[in-house]
């Protein structure tokens, strides 16, 4: 297994994590997801664990806290040979403060996942969205607090703006508080729109990226093609996909690209598109996940190789789109240093 530096820090992490999303269907969106019983999970656990994964990520909204439990009961008595991430943010009650980033939120809500966990401490402690009601200071001051106390190792953030990071940022070195050094985003090659702003910001200030749905929701998974359009029964027809439409004809003729390369690697679509993926700037983990144990064992297939440059090259051009402004203009003057690598 691969290991990465996760960001500014001194962390090491492997290059894929396991994502416990598909941990308990305890509610209706998430059963799209999966039902992983404490059986099967633990079955996964120890496929990870023996392939070298001991990365876990979780959050307390997904099954209303059945995902953390689960995890949490699959990893007892070996806690020492894992990391975990959670998150918190989301709506976990019906009440004014059960939802959000304020500090009576936070302080409970790392508290019942520490609990849920089976765990005294967390190693990645995700702001799973941004909260624009609770002042950025008071967030960072109590995600502070939970460091120093010794019961969340390190913070990240997911699914933010650029300037809500960089302004996170600027307030903890304000203050000298514990910074994001990882954001959790939605990327992959049918949805690039991380590499317009957010990615030249994780480049400039050290911030590692963890990739979420890096299959697009199983799009790329290999199963979907011109020939073999997806079902009305799919995880993403039953409400489990997240993004905006795609439309078929972009998306077909990435699947076209990736069964070429496919074909000349001896891999799996899947494999091939999330090794895409792993070699992208700023990108130090990929979060995989699985209904069963041999879509994992394929997940682990997509690290141990690499894509050549000529082949990622090919996947780019299939890939790109046009960009809103002011990403398009800036991508008129590369040399500017404005946009990523892999634009000039």
């Amino acid at each position: 297994m691969e290991y990465r530096q996760l960001g500014n820090s001194g962390l090491q992490v492997p290059v894929l994590s396991f994502g416990t999303a598909t941990f308990g269907g305890g509610t209706e969106f998430f059963k799209a997801w999966g039902s992983t019983q404490l059986d099967e999970a633990t079955r996964m656990v120890d496929l990870c664990l023996d392939a070298g994964l001991n990365f876990f990520d979780t959050a307390n909204v997904y099954s209303r806290g059945m995902s953390e439990e689960i995890l949490g009961a699959a990893l007892e008595g070996r806690r020492d040979k894992a990391l975990i991430s959670t998150k918190a943010t989301f709506k976990m009650g019906d009440g004014p403060n059960d939802f959000g980033s304020s500090r009576f939120h936070l302080v409970k809500s790392c508290e019942d996942s520490l609990r849920r966990l089976k765990t005294d401490y967390i190693d990645i402690y995700f702001m799973h969205g941004f909260d624009a009601r609770t002042p950025v200071e008071e967030t960072l001051s109590a995600l502070n607090d939970l460091v120093q106390s010794g019961k969340v190792r390190y913070i990240g953030c997911s699914n933010f703006s650029g300037w809500h990071l960089m302004k996170a940022l600027s307030v903890s070195e304000r203050y000298g508080w514990a910074k994001y050094v990882v954001h959790q985003a939605y990327y992959s090659l049918l949805s690039r729109e991380f590499e317009w702003e957010l990615m030249p910001l994780g480049m400039d200030q050290h911030v590692s990226t963890m990739v979420w749905s890096p299959l697009s929701a199983g799009r790329l998974g290999g199963k979907y093609r011109r020939e073999n359009p997806m079902p009305a029964d799919s995880r993403i027809a039953q409400g489990g996909g997240e993004g905006p439409q795609i439309p078929e004809e972009y998306w077909y003729g990435i699947v076209d690209v990736l069964d070429q390369l496919a074909e000349e690697t001896g891999k799996t679509v899947a494999q091939v598109a999330l090794n895409w993926v792993l070699q992208r700037p700023t990108v130090c983990n990929v979060i995989v996940g699985a209904r069963n144990e041999e879509q994992l064992k394929q997940n682990l297939g997509a690290i141990g190789w690499n894509l050549t440059t000529e082949q990622v090259k090919r996947l780019d051009a299939a890939s790109d789109r046009e960009t809103t402004y002011p990403y398009w203009h800036q991508r008129k003057s590369p040399h500017l240093g404005l946009v990523p690598e892999l634009y000039k």
